[in-house]
């Protein structure tokens, strides 16, 4: 899992081949295809009535326009669905067939808006100039702070690729694409993965992906355009009716069965603790499962079929831009009456205008750990997308949905494939998760406080007055020498990443974690003052301390 320098130069593949171009070309035909298998897919499985499925929607979607309208939305959403409301009042249930025929129309409706919605706009021109503006503007920014003024933006001192490491298996993954369609899952912690992820994917060569992003990232025209220039669709996560969550699961899965590579973070959301996502959401990731049944159902008796392979990706940043607010979010949710907010940090225009500057001038090293592909049960495969048990033996996938020698549809079955391979990718996240040495002096830190304070609960800790946020240096080296021991035992055993600094001696590694941690916050949650460790901000520190959470470390402080 060492880093390996690559270049996008390497692969030239032929872009009208692209599958997304074909998808963009015949964009509208693709919609109409999503509007009627949803339908179908929510007619054939309506127990229920479905006019009030659509009251249902109609309520949830007024409730949201109130609660929590965002600028991105239609400027039509609320004449909208108080027509529909209007339309389905209309309707006279005691007319039984024609009621049913108008429910229908209006679901039909409903479902080809949310599919123009969630459709991206890809145009080749657009991303080939996005490719361009991005490595050129994070390579600019990454040499602004070493040559100062104008000739900043001429510098050349540092490559990209100093500062952003991409690293794993990115020979295997440029193997499979060529193979089959490669969807991507990476762990989720800053707004900024969406982007970065992006540059990743050009940079490795690999074709254009479409990818799953928060409509709430194009409330910015800027980084809107450059979301759909590089092959998003858009997820909004305030709709949780299942007319929604059908059209989308379906736009997701065929796309997959076109063979458009794709991308989404299976944890649904940024991670709110700070913590390796445990919990995936399974809607998208079922959706790659199904791909797969229907393209072996689709296919000839003799017919080689196309595999669809599953790609974990770690993201490790020194610090996330979004820390304070995320963990105070998490710790609002979960403490409930046991955690207050004393005071709340605003965060101004300014300072995310500033983000991305400041995020590069730092010394700070981000990392993009590619983890080895796997078939859409969770077994590895090997370069050229042949699957393998635990004991290497070889797997015909195919097997997996068949009954009576016949590819058939099972629920039950399918729901169980998606909790084993939702299981398998969290096993990969914790393996290709690539220690910095600000994750380990923030859970140094942290476990140490807690060791001193034995008979408090987590909200108590958190509240600490100064006097007991003191720490011992010496004892605090101690500490970090033998979590990092216990790591490099993991690491060898192929659990867990290290970063190549971790491997500096104990107070190099220390002060290289100490300068990194929290770094572009107010208020750093740990620094050093002579002999002394000082926690400066609790909430923060338990944020960065939960990323090395799910290694048993906690044993050995």
């Amino acid at each position: 899992m060492g880093r390996k320098k690559v270049r996008h130069s390497e692969i030239v593949p032929n872009k009208n081949e692209w599958p997304i171009v074909k998808l963009s070309r015949d964009r509208k035909e693709f919609i109409d295809e999503v509007t009627a298998e949803t339908y179908n897919h929510l007619i054939e499985g309506k127990g229920g009535s479905l006019r009030e499925e659509i009251e249902m929607t109609i309520h949830r979607e007024k409730l949201r326009m109130k609660a929590n309208p965002w600028r991105v939305d239609p400027p039509d959403e609320r004449v909208y669905w108080k027509n529909m409301q209007a339309r389905l009042l209309d309707i006279n249930p005691d007319e039984k067939e024609k009621a049913i025929a108008l429910e229908k129309e209006l679901l039909s409706e409903i479902i080809n808006r949310y599919t123009q919605e969630i459709a991206g706009s890809f145009k080749r021109s657009a991303y080939q100039f996005a490719q361009k503006f991005i490595t050129f503007g994070f390579a600019r920014l990454l040499n602004a702070a070493r040559v100062k003024g104008l000739l900043s933006l001429f510098s050349r001192q540092l490559d990209l690729d100093d500062k952003i490491h991409v690293i794993g298996e990115t020979e295997h993954i440029r193997s499979l694409a060529k193979k089959g369609t490669v969807v991507m899952v990476p762990t989720h912690f800053s707004n900024l993965d969406s982007i970065l992820i992006g540059w990743a994917i050009q940079y490795l060569g690999l074709p254009p992906f479409i990818y799953g992003a928060g409509l709430n990232l194009f409330n910015i025209k800027i980084l809107a355009y450059f979301m759909n220039s590089l092959g998003a669709y858009k997820v909004d996560r305030r709709k949780k009716n299942p007319i929604y969550l059908e059209t989308l699961k379906t736009y997701s899965r065929n796309a997959i069965k076109k063979g458009c590579h794709s991308l989404f973070f299976p944890g649904g959301t940024r991670s709110r603790s700070g913590e390796i996502e445990t919990n995936l959401r399974t809607g998208l990731l079922g959706t790659a499962i199904e791909a797969q049944r229907e393209l072996y159902l689709n296919a000839g008796e003799n017919e080689d079929v196309r595999k669809v392979f599953i790609v974990p990706v770690v993201i490790n940043y020194h610090f996330t831009l979004e820390a304070p607010s995320l963990i105070r979010d998490y710790l609002k949710r979960t403490g409930r009456e046991r955690y207050y907010v004393e005071a709340d940090e605003f965060s101004t225009s300014y300072k995310l205008g500033t983000f991305m500057f400041k995020f590069f001038t730092k010394g700070s090293d981000i990392s993009v750990n590619i983890g080895r592909g796997m078939d859409i049960l969770g077994n590895y495969v090997d370069d050229a997308g042949k699957s393998f048990d635990k004991n290497g033996n070889a797997i015909n996938v195919k097997d997996y949905f068949l009954r009576d020698k016949k590819i058939t549809f099972d629920a039950q079955r399918e729901k169980e494939y998606v909790r084993v391979l939702s299981k398998r990718i969290v096993e990969e996240y914790h393996k290709y998760n690539r220690v910095f040495a600000s994750h380990l002096v923030a859970y140094t830190a942290f476990k140490m406080l807690e060791r001193k304070n034995p008979k408090l609960d987590l909200y108590s800790v958190l509240r600490l007055p100064d006097e007991d946020l003191v720490l011992d240096y010496g004892e605090f080296k101690d500490n970090f020498k033998k979590l990092r021991t216990k790591l490099e035992k993991i690491h060898k055993k192929g659990q867990v990443d290290m970063a190549d600094h971790m491997k500096e001696k104990a107070t190099d590694a220390i002060e290289h974690g100490l300068q990194n941690v929290g770094l572009y916050h107010d208020q750093r949650p740990l620094i050093r003052k002579g002999d002394k460790i000082i926690v400066q901000d609790t909430n923060t520190l338990y944020y960065y301390h939960n990323r090395m959470n799910g290694y048993g470390l906690e044993k050995f402080i």
